[in-house]
């Protein structure tokens, strides 16, 4: 029997923001978020399969695969799709300790996925600390970060017991025609889609002016913002040259490092009256610093910048909406800075900046641009803008509570997003079940140890909350110190 004609089947076309990430692939970064997810037992892999089948497949990106002619971009959902083409049983050598988790990950990841296929992969890790593990990887064009941790999420329970015997099947293949897909009625509708969609802009437009007679100063005050915010990106000054930007080899190395408890991140955040957010970015920030410390290499004075995506996406948005809907917003890490305090401080002044801004929109937009525009623009632009930061910065929030995968407890998950163009090392920090995970990708050419600012991080925030702690209880420790300056006397 002949497989179906590719041409013929049921078809969708590729966003502008999803072919900008799709045309970011390189030998150097593999466009793929990836993610270790650590579990206490074993996962039977027919349970993993059958969960993957119900839950994980009725997203019809991930039976997808990617067909292009020309400058068009379609998802075509994938006639021979076999799940055995995307799920691996692999064990580890010797007592599958953490640095050979490492190793593997550092392997995948320097791998690109194979375009003949939909664009994932899950490695199955058999008896790894007497658990398993699941190494994901799927490529950005399919969605972000954010979407797809909801996407993961959908595939858990929340407790060991809960169990669906529904079993996967593909929909039955009814593409159009040619004749429907290109008939003249269809083109008629979409040019009255498109001709109501204006019409209604207008009436939106007539309505705001109606309630409030300022609306179109404060329109214009909006699009100057946007304006002034395009300028300002593009007069940021590239990045100083330092052992981080090094050119690529395309190899990554993969570390993480043990969790820190959200509880204490929690107390001094509150202590420095700031965000969670605000503390991990100065302990990301303190790890770079002791980077240039120990290495003896000259510190920037101008501190080094991070690209931050920043999520557009309404979290009331249907799961089944995949795609990117996020903006990219530069950050400078003052790692020029020796007292924890004053970097917190530093930071949380840039990152309150940074909110008020619009550089978010104004970086989606370009997305969304160059995506509709040729491939050799968006390189160039995409060449620019990498010179410009350091390294990507990633923060996400997880479950509050932990989380079974086919009966199996999450004990540690940890996930890596892509860097772009000349960028070669990302940071990651995610939240789950009252722990703070962070791990980082480095590209081999570049002389950082990730296994090193992984203790780098955990030192830096031990620091700036025992500091934070001395600033929340002056009095207490000055009196502690009266006592024990009596005692010396009195001796």
């Amino acid at each position: 029997m002949t497989a179906p004609d590719p041409e013929s089947l049921k078809y969708t076309k590729m966003s502008a923001v999803d072919r900008s990430w799709l045309r970011m692939e390189c030998v150097e970064n593999p466009m793929m978020i990836s993610a270790v997810l650590i579990f206490e037992q074993p996962i039977p892999m027919a349970r993993l399969r059958q969960v993957l089948g119900e839950r994980f497949l009725r997203f019809r990106r991930f039976r997808q695969k990617i067909i292009q002619k020309g400058d068009k971009v379609h998802w075509h959902d994938d006639p021979l799709f076999d799940l055995d083409n995307h799920v691996h049983r692999i064990a580890l050598p010797g007592k599958a300790n953490k640095q050979n988790l490492q190793r593997l990950t550092s392997d995948l990841n320097s791998t690109p996925l194979d375009f003949n296929h939909p664009l994932w992969q899950i490695h199955y890790i058999d008896n790894y600390r007497g658990g398993c593990a699941l190494l994901i990887r799927i490529h950005h064009c399919i969605a972000d970060g954010i979407s797809l941790v909801r996407v993961m999420l959908s595939l858990t329970d929340a407790s060991p017991d809960a169990s669906d015997t529904r079993v996967f099947r593909l929909p039955s293949q009814t593409p159009p025609t040619v004749d429907e897909r290109f008939s003249l009625k269809r083109v008629i509708s979409r040019v009255s889609e498109l001709g109501s969609t204006a019409l209604n802009q207008l009436a939106v437009l007539g309505d705001a002016i109606r309630k409030d007679a300022r609306y179109p100063i404060k329109l214009a005050d909006t699009a100057g913002k946007i304006a002034m915010e395009c300028v300002k990106l593009a007069l940021i000054p590239c990045e100083p040259k330092t052992g981080l930007t090094t050119p690529l080899s395309g190899r990554k190395r993969v570390a993480w490092a043990d969790p820190l408890s959200l509880a204490e991140v929690k107390v001094c955040a509150r202590a420095l009256k700031g965000t969670v957010n605000d503390v991990l970015m100065a302990c990301a920030t303190g790890a770079l610093h002791k980077h240039f410390h120990e290495t003896g290499e000259a510190i920037p004075e101008c501190g080094i910048r991070v690209a931050v995506p920043f999520n557009l996406r309404s979290l009331r948005q249907p799961i089944e909406t995949l795609g990117n809907q996020f903006g990219l917003v530069l950050l400078t890490l003052p790692v020029d800075v020796d007292c924890p305090i004053m970097r917190f401080r530093q930071v949380q002044e840039h990152m309150n900046r940074l909110k008020r801004s619009c550089q978010a929109q104004v970086t989606y937009s370009l997305l969304d641009l160059f995506g509709r525009g040729p491939d050799m623009l968006e390189r160039r632009a995409l060449k620019i803008l990498s010179q410009k930061a350091s390294a990507v910065l990633t923060n996400v929030p997880g479950p509050k509570k932990a989380v079974y995968l086919a009966g199996s407890k999450l004990k540690q998950p940890m996930f890596w997003v892509p860097q772009t163009g000349s960028i070669g090392i990302g940071m990651s920090i995610f939240s789950y079940a009252g722990t703070v995970q962070f791990g980082m990708t480095i590209d081999k050419n570049i002389k950082a140890d990730p296994d090193v600012l992984m203790d780098y991080f955990r030192e830096s925030f031990h620091e700036l909350r025992d500091r934070a702690l001395q600033l929340q209880h002056p009095l207490q420790d000055d009196m502690k110190n009266g006592e024990n300056a009596g005692q010396a006397f009195t001796l």
